[in-house]
C-alpha cells in the first residue's frame, strides 16, 4: 500500500525539508505540497525532492486559473529534472471565492478551462512542444523546450471530485487527488466516474490518490475537537460540502481518521478497498510531535506491508 503525507507549510524551507526527511525515514513514500499565496508548491517540491533522495514529491494542488500551461510545464519539468523523475504535478480548479478575490479574474467556464489546460499541457510534458489554440487558451512553442536528460513524463493529476471534472480528468489526466472524500464517496461516485472516463478515452486505469486528514493519538476527543476547528474552512465551499455529504458525513471533521494505530490502520484499509491506489494523510500535526511521529511511523509500516 502506497502512503504519503501532506507536509505542513508553516515552517522555513529547511525545516520543511527536515520534516519530509523524517517522514521518509519512517517509511512514508511520498510528500505533497499545497499551493498557497506563500510558497510556490512546484518549487518547494523540487527543493525537498532533491534534499531527500528516493522520496516521491508532488503538488496538491496548483489551480489552473491565473496560470498558463507553458509556465506550469516549465515548473514541472524543472522539478522533474531536479528530483530525477520523482515529481507529480497535481492541478486543481480552485474556487470562485479565492480566484476572484485573489486574482481579480472571473471564475468562468471552469470545466472548459480545465479541459483546455490539460490538452495543452500533456504534449508539453511529454515532448516539450505544443500547438494548441482553444477557446480560452493558446499554448504554442515555436521551438521545442525539452529539458535535457532521459526522464519519464511528469504525471498529471487533478483534484477532481465533481462529475464533469472527473470525466475530464479521466480522459486527459493520469489520476485524481480527492480530499475529504470518504470511502463511500470514493466507491460510489469518484472511482467509477473517473475510471469509466479513462476507459472510454483508451487510457490506463487512473490513480486515485485519496487525501485524508488523519492522526494517531491517545486522546481522540481532543484531537477531533481541534480537527473540527481546523477543517471548518472547507465547509465554506460547495464542492467540499457536496463530497462531505456524499461520504455520509455532515462536517469535514467527521471524515478525519483519528484514534490509535489499529483504528487508523483499519480506516486506511477501507480507503484502499473503496478504490484508492494511494492514501495521503493531511493535518498530521493536529496533536503535536509525538502523535505526528506515531502517525508517520504507522503510514510507513502500512507502506511496507
Amino acid at each position: 500500500m502506497t502512503t504519503g503525507i501532506a507536509v505542513p507549510l508553516q515552517h522555513r524551507i529547511d525545516e520543511i525539508a527536515g520534516l519530509a526527511r523524517e517522514a521518509h525515514e519512517a517509511g512514508v513514500r511520498s510528500a505533497w505540497f499545497g499551493q498557497t499565496f506563500g510558497y510556490d508548491a512546484a518549487s518547494l517540491a523540487a527543493i525537498v525532492g532533491r534534499e531527500v533522495p528516493g522520496l516521491q514529491v508532488g503538488t496538491a494542488a496548483i489551480p489552473v486559473f491565473g496560470r498558463h500551461p507553458l509556465l506550469v510545464s516549465s515548473q514541472a519539468q524543472t522539478a522533474q529534472a531536479a528530483t530525477g523523475g520523482r515529481f507529480h504535478l497535481g492541478l486543481a480548479l480552485g474556487t470562485r471565492q479565492l480566484t476572484e478575490a485573489g486574482f481579480g479574474i472571473p471564475y468562468e467556464r471552469p470545466i472548459r478551462r480545465l479541459r483546455e489546460f490539460l490538452t495543452a499541457l500533456r504534449p508539453l510534458v511529454e515532448t516539450g512542444s505544443a500547438d494548441f489554440h482553444g477557446e480560452l487558451l493558446t499554448a504554442a512553442t515555436p521551438l521545442p523546450a525539452v529539458v535535457p536528460g532521459a526522464l519519464p513524463p511528469v504525471p498529471l493529476l487533478v483534484a477532481a471530485m465533481a462529475p464533469q471534472a472527473l470525466r475530464v480528468s479521466g480522459a486527459l489526466a493520469d489520476g485524481v487527488l480527492p480530499y475529504l472524500a470518504g470511502p463511500r464517496a470514493l466507491a460510489e461516485h469518484i472511482v467509477p466516474a473517473v475510471t469509466a472516463a479513462a476507459r472510454a478515452a483508451g487510457r490506463p486505469a487512473p490513480r486515485i490518490v485519496a487525501f485524508v486528514p488523519g492522526v494517531v493519538t491517545a486522546d481522540p476527543a481532543a484531537v477531533r475537537e481541534a480537527a473540527a476547528e481546523a477543517l471548518a474552512f472547507y465547509e465554506r465551499f460547495p464542492s467540499y460540502r457536496r463530497v462531505i455529504e456524499l461520504s455520509g458525513a455532515t462536517r469535514a471533521a467527521d471524515l478525519a481518521v483519528i484514534g490509535d494505530e489499529e483504528t487508523v490502520a483499519a480506516a486506511v484499509r477501507r480507503y484502499r478497498e473503496a478504490g484508492a491506489t494511494e492514501v495521503v494523510f493531511a493535518a498530521t500535526d493536529l496533536a503535536g510531535e509525538d502523535s505526528r511521529r506515531r502517525t508517520w511511523r504507522l503510514l510507513g509500516e502500512l507502506a511496507a506491508a
